[in-house]
């Protein structure tokens, strides 16, 4: 059965391109209910064109000994040293919420733990943990630290070992969400009661423009809703000093996005919206890269074509 964008419910999406077989693969946060109750897993959808879907495929299902059993969010399909590698994010009674590693011969599955637990620190609450290899080959885990422990939820950055089994050394502070002058304060009832405000961050995804250099991608909230913005490195590593954009990218209910390319290479940028569920579907969108930045673009702007393959370019602002 072909499916459309619009037919299948999913969270988090992150679009993984195979040149040798000419196809997409998405993954997300796929259960019905990501926010209580026992976890199914994560699916993935194939396609040749970006419009017509197949699946679901069952891509990870975890076993009975498997540690987590609720929750799992935002998994990231990466390939590295001739695997594939999923960073996603799982949570249980008892236990802080955090990344682990999991792994895979196909890209789309199954896919198994890797990582001994958790990759984030085990006492901390961290969520949606990504995958970044800088230019001398050391592989990072750049993840967030939940605003749930810290208030100004902070994005962090942990090195890696080679074999991405485990953290290596302690994580290095990037930035917090506050610094962004688009991002808005938490706004439900359990951060009101807090002492200080409380601020988001979400969804890291980092790029190498073809300049050499580096943005990443991450949400938070603004004045519309759920957004997405964009910082900057100034050094050009993963270190930073990050700098961040003034507007977002995505300023209304949708985000948690990650940058992609097309088959024949284009950019685009793919993300939830609206940010409600059951409501939240995947759009794709095309990107116009800059020397230092992205910025969205129609379908027929300069080097995108509107048609091949064609590229949905409405942006879904309904709440139901």
């Amino acid at each position: 059965m072909k499916l459309r964008l619009g037919d299948i419910q999913i969270r988090d999406p992150f679009v993984l391109t195979l040149p040798e077989s000419q196809d997409y693969l998405l993954f997300g946060s796929t259960d019905n209910n990501i926010w209580s109750g026992p976890a199914t897993g994560f699916d993935c959808y194939r396609s040749r064109d970006l419009v017509f879907w197949e699946g679901p495929f069952p891509a990870f299902r975890p076993q009975a000994e498997f540690w987590s059993h609720e929750q799992y969010w935002a998994p990231e399909v990466h390939e590295y040293q001739g695997r594939f590698f999923m960073f996603a994010t799982f949570t249980a009674a008892g236990r802080f919420r955090g990344t682990q590693i999991l792994s895979a011969v196909r890209p789309e599955g199954p896919y198994s733990p890797w990582s001994v637990g958790p990759a984030t620190p085990k006492n901390w609450q961290c969520l949606d943990g990504t995958l970044h290899v800088d230019a001398e080959g050391t592989p990072w885990m750049v993840f967030c630290h939940e605003w749930k422990q810290v208030h100004d939820g902070a994005m962090m950055a942990q090195r890696l070992s080679s074999d991405l089994r485990s953290a290596v050394g302690s994580p290095f502070f990037l930035f917090s969400a506050s610094e962004a002058a688009w991002a808005r304060p938490l706004d439900i009832p359990s951060a009101k009661d807090l002492e200080f405000p409380a601020y988001v961050t979400d969804g890291p995804y980092l790029s190498r423009l073809s300049s050499g250099n580096l943005i990443m991608l991450w949400s938070s909230f603004g004045d519309h809703g759920y957004a997405m913005g964009i910082a900057r490195s100034e050094s050009g590593t993963v270190l930073g000093p990050w700098v961040q954009e003034a507007e977002p990218l995505w300023n209304t209910d949708g985000g948690h996005g990650m940058i992609a390319r097309t088959l024949d290479g284009r950019l685009f940028l793919t993300l939830h919206q609206p940010n409600i569920s059951p409501n939240e579907r995947a759009g794709v969108y095309p990107l116009r890269e800059m020397d230092d930045t992205v910025v969205l673009a129609s379908t027929g702007d300069g080097d995108l074509p509107a048609e091949k393959p064609r590229v949905d370019t409405t942006r879904r602002q309904d709440k139901d």
